[in-house]
């Protein structure tokens, strides 16, 4: 058979499916990629309203990432770099601490934040330098703790772990105790150290847009809901039955393979609120962080401070809850407003969006860098890819997508 001649289909229009299309045009097949929304992206995607960029939930992308130095375009996205620090809200006083080797005007802010040690400062050294030459697939194969763990282990005071580690960290993992695998800690902590935190200057939905643009040779089926997944056929949600010679199912799986209906994934959640204010607290392109334990708040931004494609009024602001409590949105947005004021003097608030995310990141344990080809297949003719397989992380997302249609290639093949 031509290989234009094979039905293949691919569940999901994120990331992860987008590069597995890419992958598959790349050997000369022709997919199919059949999206539930009006649009690509999944959990990566962002609205512009009144003029700003407002991201579905506070997303980074990280340049030393090997998938996505692979599979974009970084000059043509226009990456805006962030500092490689933070300014940490404590007791009423806003603190910078941050990597002086890389920006070396962090240098005395962080030497007298008063957070942690000097000990401490020397700790982060000996952290870098250590990862610094650890391998990816070595971080992955270590037996794996609480990252909370890790840090009392490797000899961080509670004053680091407490003022630096959990804000900046909970901000990532969706989850306020730490309690996120050790190796996500590592990979996660080297490619911060290896590269830059950067957002596109169009918002994050400029990745998966960058990714279908690069798409020649496939088709997509928009606003279309899959109901199951059997080998050679897909169920659609509307009743029609679509035939398929091999399938990526490009999104959680679970609630589409009978086979897999126990197998139900745990994901975190979290809320991002917008607002618009007249003045910009952190003058920096720096992420803020709230220490106090109290705080329902973990971290803000302010998103004017990097060059963005639309431009609102005023000054953007970004707050993001992953503490679990049982406020209306309503509430929450009132009780986020109070500690903006308390905690960091922020006063002057226009509400403009709140985000609630429930299915931010998965929950996931014995996290993976890698699988072989043969691990990403599920039966005979169907394939598995999505961060949900790996490691919550865009990285996996398109590091699943590439391995899903490398299997499902090397099946052909067989």
């Amino acid at each position: 058979m031509e290989k234009e001649a094979y039905k293949i289909h691919i569940i999901g229009a994120g990331v992860s499916g987008l590069v597995a299309a890419q992958v598959l045009e790349a050997n000369g097949y022709c997919p199919v990629i059949i999206e539930a929304t009006d649009r690509v992206g999944g959990r990566v995607k962002t609205d512009v309203v009144e003029g700003y960029q407002l991201d579905h939930g506070f997303q980074v992308l990280l340049t030393a990432y090997p998938s996505a130095q692979k599979y974009l375009n970084y000059e043509a996205l226009a990456l805006q770099p962030f500092l490689p620090g933070a300014a940490i809200f404590k007791q009423g006083k806003q603190k910078v601490i941050g990597d002086p080797l890389r920006a070396f005007s962090l240098l005395v802010p962080t030497l007298f934040s008063g957070i942690g040690s000097m000990a401490d400062k020397f700790k982060i050294l000996k952290l870098n330098a250590l990862l610094k030459k650890t391998s990816l697939t070595a971080i992955f194969e270590k037996p794996e703790q609480t990252t909370y763990d890790y840090l009392v282990h490797f000899g961080f005071s509670e004053d680091m772990i407490c003022h630096f580690f959990k804000p900046f960290f909970s901000g990532i993992f969706l989850e306020s105790e730490l309690e996120t695998s050790s190796r996500m800690f590592e990979f996660v902590y080297k490619m911060f150290g290896e590269g830059l935190a950067t957002l596109p200057k169009a918002g994050i939905e400029a990745i998966p847009l960058q990714l279908k643009e690069s798409l020649k040779n496939t088709t997509f089926l928009y606003n279309t809901s899959v109901k199951t997944v059997e080998e050679h056929k897909i169920h659609l949600s509307n009743g029609t039955i679509l035939k398929s010679h091999y399938t990526i199912i490009a999104t959680e799986a679970s609630h589409l393979l009978p086979a897999l209906h126990t197998e139900t994934m745990a994901w975190k959640s979290c809320q991002t609120l917008y607002f618009e204010t007249p003045l910009d607290t952190i003058k920096k392109p720096l992420i803020g962080l709230i220490s106090e334990e109290a705080a329902l708040i973990n971290n803000l931004f302010f998103h004017t401070s990097l060059p963005t494609k639309t431009l609102g009024a005023k000054k953007l602001l970004s707050v993001t809850v992953v503490k679990e409590h049982q406020l209306t949105p309503a509430a929450l947005q009132k009780q986020v407003e109070k500690e903006l004021n308390t905690f960091c003097g922020i006063s002057t608030l226009k509400f403009i969006k709140q985000y609630t995310i429930p299915k931010a990141l998965p929950k996931m344990d014995n996290l993976r860098y890698s699988r072989s080809a043969n691990e990403t297949r599920h039966g005979t003719t169907i394939f598995l890819a999505g961060d949900t397989q790996l490691n919550g992380s865009l990285n996996a997302a398109m590091h699943s997508g590439e391995e899903a249609a490398l299997g499902l290639i090397a099946a052909i093949g067989l």
